[in-house]
């Protein structure tokens, strides 16, 4: 018998990034990340406020970079290119498992927990995007526009569906609502998504945020509060 030589290690041009990560609530193990997905327009009173119709519209999506993850303890860095940067309070879905054309039925089995996350947004720069037609990645995908909370697994917390999500700025509430008024719901996310890209574990869903955004200014302090998870702060640095 001859022996196998072993494949030897691949050699890179430089160092690789490393995956970028999400503390776990209660484990010293890891949630990598793999993709960030957001949903748009999820409450039908932000809707509102944005100016759409909630009722004539299907459920769409955008990415953010996995690299844009802001880790819970670190300060969000006001972004260079913008004089009106925007809070939006979401709950974050993070999935252990994925694949195509998922049946609403069995997409609660893809999720591993959730998280409270930002989708802090450059809204100058989206709304110049939106009045000539132009995609949103400069507004929503720029560094370190996805503050992130811990990773709850839902063995412990449950599948979320209701209960109360606030954020404050400096101790004045600013968004108020309840998971209940997602217009479309966990399970409706994921199958939907699942039609338009292969899922996969590591995956992020950032399930939309309720009315109130606003603009958030140097030296402010966001606190983001979801029932049944730790609440997170985010100092803004100048």
């Amino acid at each position: 018998m001859t022996s196998e030589t072993p494949n030897p290690a691949p050699t890179y041009i430089f160092t690789p990034a490393a995956i970028p990560t999400l503390p776990i609530k209660g484990s010293e193990a890891l949630f990598p990340v793999h993709r960030i997905y957001c949903v748009g327009r999820n409450f039908a009173d932000h809707a509102i406020e944005m100016g759409h119709d909630p009722d004539k519209e299907p459920p769409f999506f955008f990415q953010k970079n996995p690299d844009t993850l802001v880790l819970p303890g670190a300060d969000f860095p006001y972004p260079s290119a913008s004089t009106d940067v925007h809070h939006e309070v979401e709950l974050v879905v993070a999935l252990k498992s994925g694949g195509s054309d998922i049946s609403v039925e069995r997409a609660l089995d893809c999720v591993y927990g959730y998280a409270i996350g930002l989708d802090m947004t450059r809204r100058d720069l989206q709304a110049e995007a939106k009045k000539h037609g132009r995609p949103w990645e400069v507004a929503k995908a720029f560094e370190q526009s996805a503050p992130c909370g811990p990773v709850h697994p839902a063995t412990g917390t449950g599948h979320l569906s209701q209960g109360a999500i606030r954020l404050t700025v400096n101790g004045t509430v600013r968004q108020n609502g309840d998971l209940n008024q997602m217009i479309w719901k966990v399970p409706e996310m994921i199958a939907s998504l699942s039609r338009l890209f292969t899922l996969q574990p590591g995956d992020l869903i950032f399930a939309g945020t309720p009315a109130g955004v606003g603009a958030i200014e140097k030296g402010d302090t966001m606190v983001a509060h979801i029932d049944g998870l730790d609440e997170v702060t985010f100092n803004v640095a100048g």
